[in-house]
């Protein structure tokens, strides 16, 4: 659904006060004075920032216990009692994937996000009960935030049987992508992982989005594969690695071959600047040629009580890991949750020019660098061309 409507007085990326003219779902008109056609709704901009929406590239609506009874966490310190754990206590715990997607998507639509990349899992224990429920509130949330899905494979891929045949299933029901998780580490089988989700998006002609939590040496060979592969099948421009901490080992001749060759086959990476991991070096990969995007991860769920859904206050993390201090270093950050996200994500039409779908956030801040520093929560969000929350308000109810 799109929508028509004028706002004026708005200061694009801070700068000079314009009106801006949003007509069927799109920017049609920026300049000072425009008037409104017949019937189309005025909303004063009060000198307020535009930007467009902020941009989720990396979470996972499926598992949030958002709206539930607060969760002691009690785990284990190692990546598979985390995996594990959330596994067999999902159906415990009453984590409805659909019920709970749609609480976080409503939550990150009325802090301003308006595209969501998320994880979801798909297991031989649930099934596509994820994916099912997930896909429910991408198609019923429509008018808020677009999402598009990963099928991840959490408790391993070739780990347990059965799983490659599920994630088949997945993709032909309408996941987006193809995901991957920790080749070396999880399945112990880097050639077999590789072979099967790299397989899948061949068959299916989708692009791979894979979690590299391993660190250093075992990091870096996973991902001197995975560049190969991407080379050996063409694959250029398809291929996310997400955390990929082996990226933030403090070793130039480690990783500035890795970083040469993703620029080459433009394969981005995401990142959600870790404050506890090694984390990728923002803006060494921005101005090697690198994508880089962002994302909230887990919010809230069995790994974590951590989490808001706020992509503003995720650019604020990026800032923080990356020692950026400059308004020209905050600007950085904003860009890996807003046009470098949208970029990974190929999102068509984003941005703030003429022609763009009108998917935006007004901010009541004098700079993009007072807006990540301050995160108000006097938002106004547009998703094209409609007004979907105000101040923490949204048009939609959460279940």
């Amino acid at each position: 659904m799109t929508a028509s409507l004028l706002l004026r007085n708005v200061h694009p990326y801070a700068g000079k006060a314009v009106d801006l003219l949003i007509e069927n779902g799109r920017i049609a008109q920026i300049g000072a004075n425009l008037s409104a056609p017949a019937g189309v709704a005025i909303e004063d901009g009060k000198g307020e920032i535009v930007i467009p929406g902020l941009v989720e590239a990396h979470t996972h609506l499926d598992k949030s216990l958002l709206g539930l009874p607060w969760y002691t966490n009690e785990v284990g310190p190692k990546l598979l009692d985390k995996i594990d754990n959330e596994r067999m206590n999902k159906k415990r715990l009453d984590i409805d994937p659909a019920r709970q997607s749609a609480r976080q998507s409503i939550l990150s639509s009325l802090k301003g996000t308006t595209h969501i990349r998320s994880h979801v899992d798909v297991d031989t224990e649930h099934g596509m009960w994820g994916v099912e429920g997930v896909m429910q509130t991408r198609d019923a949330y429509r008018d808020i935030v677009d999402i598009e899905l990963v099928a991840f494979p959490q408790s391993g891929l070739l780990r347990r049987r059965g799983t490659l045949e599920l994630m088949d299933q997945a993709m032909q029901a309408g996941c987006e992508i193809v995901g991957g998780l920790d080749p070396c580490t999880i399945d112990r089988d880097p050639k077999g992982h590789l072979d099967a989700v790299f397989g899948l998006c061949q068959r299916y002609g989708k692009p791979l989005d894979i979690h590299l939590h391993e660190p250093g040496e075992v990091g870096a060979f996973s991902l001197d594969l995975i560049i190969e592969r991407t080379r050996a099948l063409g694959m250029t421009g398809k291929v996310t690695v997400s955390h990929a901490f082996c990226l933030g080992t403090p070793d130039p001749a480690l990783i500035d071959p890795l970083i040469e060759e993703l620029a080459v086959l433009d394969i981005a990476i995401m990142t959600t600047a870790p404050a506890s991991r090694p984390a990728p070096p923002v803006k060494k990969l921005l101005q090697a040629g690198v994508r880089v995007c962002s994302g909230s991860d887990g919010i809230r769920d069995t790994w974590s009580p951590y989490g808001n859904a706020d992509m503003l206050e995720r650019a604020m993390f990026v800032g923080l890991r990356n020692n950026f201090r400059r308004d020209d270093e905050v600007r950085l950050a904003l860009d890996v949750c807003t046009t470098e996200g949208a970029k990974v994500m190929e999102i068509e039409g984003y941005g703030l020019e003429v022609g763009c779908v009108a998917d935006l956030i007004l901010l009541p801040t004098e700079s993009i660098a007072e807006a990540v520093a301050t995160r108000p929560p006097q938002r106004r969000v547009i998703k094209r061309g409609k007004i979907v929350a105000r101040d923490g308000v949204s048009i939609r109810t959460a279940p």
